[in-house]
């Protein structure tokens, strides 16, 4: 019991924290890449041209946005999964 409550209160600080900096600041949320390229368009003036191009990229920003949930659900499910089991091994014995 003593270890949810750490793991709640730490989830409500998060959530105090991202609330408390979305509605004090005018931060957009977008992607480091694009962001790493606006800063790298400003210190070179513009003269920058990346050395690789993607191999593929997704026809749209939702689909990238879908792809991009979808790996970040299967590595919860990972994560979730040897949770369990350890939890699970140690009960067992």
């Amino acid at each position: 019991m003593k270890g949810e409550l750490i793991v709640a209160a730490i989830i409500l600080i998060f959530v105090a924290q991202f609330l408390y900096i979305s509605s004090s600041t005018d931060a957009e949320f977008s992607g480091a890449d694009s962001q790493a390229e606006g800063v790298i368009e400003e210190l070179t003036g513009g003269a920058y041209e990346p050395i690789a191009e993607p191999i593929w990229e997704p026809p749209s920003g939702e689909i990238e946005s879908l792809l991009f949930a979808l790996q970040a659900a299967i590595g919860a499910l990972i994560i979730g999964y040897f949770f369990g089991y350890y939890k699970g091994k140690n009960q067992s014995t």
